[in-house]
């Protein structure tokens, strides 16, 4: 189906109805999408689009139809709908045109399984805030860590907030969402993949470490970080030295701090 003559003009619209219930997170099988860029990055990743709205005016503008027509022959369903309706879907203060509902990317210890690359994995341990979480998949995928994985307890990496932080990150890195933490370093541990903790208790700093081999790195909530168990659980532990009186960083900088250190070693750039 595509586009007819017909707008949907009322929040009522089954359509409308299921995206802003995706949004909302009522759907666990589908994600929500929006805006240009971020249905651009999700078209590049392939993903499986079920349902696209766009205002009329997307369509007039020289990038938005170039979008409807990449996504018109993905999307088994795309409508024009006016703005109110736009606005009663989105997730953003201000509705950007389009938003998509898109099947959930596959994620588990499968997928995160790759061969040919030395593993350099983030484990993301109950990390809450969305905005937080898709910085942090952002500057992995930046400084080339080969997958990232989020425990039980921390946000969906797929929520909207968490998209909008990732732009396209979370489309393209190998996920693992909703994982035991004991089961990661288990994994970690079968795999000959070292685990080490950032912990501000920590004797070395996170440039005294060999980042060169296979390694997971372990980030703790942005409340409190890693409790001594957890840290300890890792096995390695490592500090990011900081002027007095600072003694903690935003988690999405702390772990780019520790990956671009190890990028440096693996002379990725």
């Amino acid at each position: 189906m595509g586009d007819g003559p017909e707008i949907i003009r009322s929040r009522r619209n089954p359509l409308a109805q299921r995206a802003r219930a995706v949004r909302e997170g009522r759907e666990k099988g589908s994600v929500f999408v929006e805006g240009v860029r971020l249905c651009e990055e999700a078209a590049r990743a392939s993903l499986d689009f079920e349902a696209v709205l766009h205002t009329p005016a997307l369509a007039r503008d020289e990038r938005g139809a170039r979008l409807l027509a990449d996504l018109r022959g993905r999307a088994a369903r795309l409508f024009a709908a006016d703005e109110a309706v736009l606005d009663f879907v989105a997730d953003t203060k201000t509705a950007q045109g389009v938003v998509a509902v898109a099947r959930r990317p596959r994620t588990g210890p499968e997928v995160v399984e790759r061969r040919g690359a030395t593993p350099l994995v983030v484990v993301m341990h109950r990390v809450n805030n969305p905005s937080n979480a898709g910085a942090m998949l952002r500057v992995a995928e930046a400084a080339g860590a080969t997958a990232a994985v989020s425990t039980a307890g921390s946000t969906d990496l797929f929520s909207p907030k968490a998209l909008r932080g990732a732009m396209g990150s979370a489309f393209r890195l190998p996920l693992w969402t909703g994982a035991p933490l004991a089961e990661v370093l288990e994994w970690c541990a079968a795999r000959g993949v070292r685990a080490v903790a950032a912990a501000a208790s920590a004797a070395r700093a996170h440039t005294e470490l060999d980042w060169a081999g296979p390694r997971a790195v372990l980030m703790g909530p942005e409340a409190g970080g890693l409790s001594e168990t957890e840290a300890a659980a890792a096995g390695e532990r490592v500090r990011i030295p900081m002027r007095a009186p600072v003694e903690s960083l935003n988690v999405a900088v702390a772990l780019g701090v520790i990956l671009y250190e190890a990028a440096r070693q693996r002379n990725f750039f």
